[in-house]
C-alpha cells in the first residue's frame, strides 16, 4: 500500500507510545530540577566534572585541540511535531556528532539546552533514551545544559578532540582533487519529507526506510577520524550537497589565493616542497596573511556516480537529481583528496565500515557543473536550505 501524508502521520503517532510506563508520582510533580535529575544526570568517566555545577570541566589529552560545534533543532523548522521523541533525541545529538566527524574529531562531551511546552515524563523518557543510546555508542558524555518552558526546541553543543594541526577543514581543497561522499542515502531524507507533505507517495516499507534516514541519521565519526591526513577538505551535508560544496569551494578558493599571495611576496615559501611538513588540513591561509580578492574554486559532479538508495532510484530522473543535490538533512561527509590518495580513501571507508563514492573533481574554473551520462551539463536550478528563506 502507498503511504501519503495522512497515513504517514498515523504511523508516526503510533511511535509516540512510550516503551516503558512512566512513574505516576514523577509525572504529577515533574519540575525543572526533577527532570534534569531523573532523565539527564548520568555519571561521567572521562570528564573531570559533569552535570550539577555552574560549569562542567573537560580535560583534552596532551597534544590535542578542542573541536566545538553547536546545532539547534526547532519544531516546525527542523522536525515535524509528530516525530517520535526517541528519534528526536537521536537526531539532536547525531547532527552535532556529524560536525565533529567532518572535523575528524573524537567525541568527548556535550551539553544540552532545551525548551519544552510542558514537562511530560513519558515523552522525556523516550527523548532521553534516544539521546543516551547514541551518546553511549560514541562514548560522549552529557556534562551540563539548561532547560526552560517554551516552544519546543533542542540545542546541543558538542566537544571533541583532534591532534593539533590535523583537523579536517573546509579550506584545504585544491584543483585536481577528487570529490568523495559517504553513504548510500543521499536524498532519502528529502524524499521522506515530501511524503509527509503529501507531494509524493511510497509503499509502507519504503517510506519507513527513508523516514529512518531523515530522523535517525548515522554520524560518520569513525570515517572522519580515518580521513585525517588523507582528505584535504571536508564538510557534512546538512543543507544539500550543492550548497555545502559551495562552502568548501569558497573557503578553499580564499585559502588558495592567500597562499599564492604569501608565496609571491616571499620566494622562500613553497607550500608543497619536499620539506613541507603540513598536513592536508593545514594547507590554508598562512597565519597573518593579508586577505586578498579571490574567486571560489569550481567543481564537476558526475550525476551517475551520486550514491542513492533503491527507493530513490525508482523515481523519475529529475526528482532523483533534485533530492540528491539539494535535498538536505543527509549528514553524510563530503570530502576531497588527491587522486593519488584514492586507495587510502577506500581503506578509510573499509576501516570505518562506511561506503565511499568518488563523485567528481575540484577545478580552477568557478561554478559547479553537473554532468549527465551523455556528457552534457545538466541544469541545476535549486538553492540550498536557508533558515531565513
Amino acid at each position: 500500500r502507498l503511504v501519503g501524508a495522512a497515513r504517514a502521520v498515523r504511523i508516526i503517532r503510533r511511535t509516540l507510545q512510550p516503551t516503558t510506563a512512566p512513574n505516576p508520582r514523577l509525572a504529577m510533580s515533574l519540575g525543572e530540577f526533577d527532570l534534569i535529575q531523573h532523565f539527564f544526570t548520568r555519571p561521567v568517566r572521562r570528564s573531570p566534572l559533569g552535570v550539577g555545577d555552574d560549569c562542567a570541566l573537560l580535560a583534552p589529552a596532551p597534544g590535542m585541540q578542542l573541536a566545538v560545534s553547536t546545532d539547534m533543532l526547532v519544531e516546525g523548522r527542523h522536525f515535524v511535531s509528530t516525530v517520535a521523541p526517541r528519534r528526536l533525541g537521536h537526531k539532536a545529538l547525531a547532527v552535532n556528532l556529524s560536525d565533529l566527524a567532518a572535523c575528524g574529531a573524537r567525541p568527548l562531551a556535550y551539553t544540552l539546552a532545551f525548551a519544552l511546552p510542558r514537562a511530560d515524563a513519558a515523552w522525556l523518557g523516550e527523548l532521553a533514551a534516544g539521546l543516551h543510546a547514541l551518546a553511549d555508542e560514541h562514548a560522549i558524555e552529557l556534562v551540563g545544559g539548561d532547560t526552560t518552558a517554551g516552544p519546543l526546541n533542542l540545542c546541543i553543543t558538542v566537544f571533541g578532540e583532534v591532534p593539533a594541526g590535523q583537523a579536517l577543514l573546509r579550506s584545504g581543497a585544491a584543483p585536481g582533487d577528487d570529490l568523495w561522499v559517504s553513504g548510500r542515502t543521499l536524498g532519502d531524507a528529502r524524499l521522506a519529507l515530501e511524503v509527509l507533505r503529501g507531494t509524493l507517495q511510497l509503499p509502507g516499507d519504503a517510506f519507513e526506510q527513508v523516514r529512518r534516514a531523515m530522523e535517525q541519521p548515522a554520524p560518520r565519526v569513525a570515517l572522519g577520524q580515518a580521513l585525517r591526513g588523507v582528505a584535504t577538505a571536508a564538510i557534512d551535508i546538512s543543507d544539500g550537497l550543492l550548497g555545502d560544496l559551495g562552502h568548501v569551494l569558497r573557503r578553499s578558493g580564499a585559502a588558495q589565493a592567500s597562499v599564492a599571495q604569501a608565496g609571491s611576496a616571499s620566494p622562500a615559501v613553497e607550500s608543497h616542497s619536499d620539506t613541507d611538513t603540513s598536513t592536508p588540513a593545514t594547507r590554508s591561509a598562512p597565519s597573518g596573511a593579508t586577505p586578498v580578492a579571490h574567486a571560489p574554486l569550481g567543481a564537476t559532479l558526475f550525476a551517475a556516480e551520486l550514491p542513492r538508495s533503491a527507493v530513490l532510484a525508482a523515481l523519475s530522473a529529475d526528482v532523483q537529481l533534485e533530492f540528491l543535490l539539494a535535498g538536505g538533512d543527509d549528514y553524510e561527509l563530503l570530502f576531497t583528496a588527491p587522486p593519488t590518495s584514492a586507495n587510502a580513501v577506500r581503506a578509510a571507508g573499509i576501516a570505518s565500515t562506511t561506503e565511499v563514492s568518488r563523485i567528481g573533481r575540484i577545478e580552477v574554473e568557478p561554478g559547479v557543473r553537473v554532468v549527465g551520462v551523455d556528457g552534457q551539463v545538466l541544469a541545476t536550478p535549486w538553492a540550498s536550505f536557508d533558515h531565513f528563506r
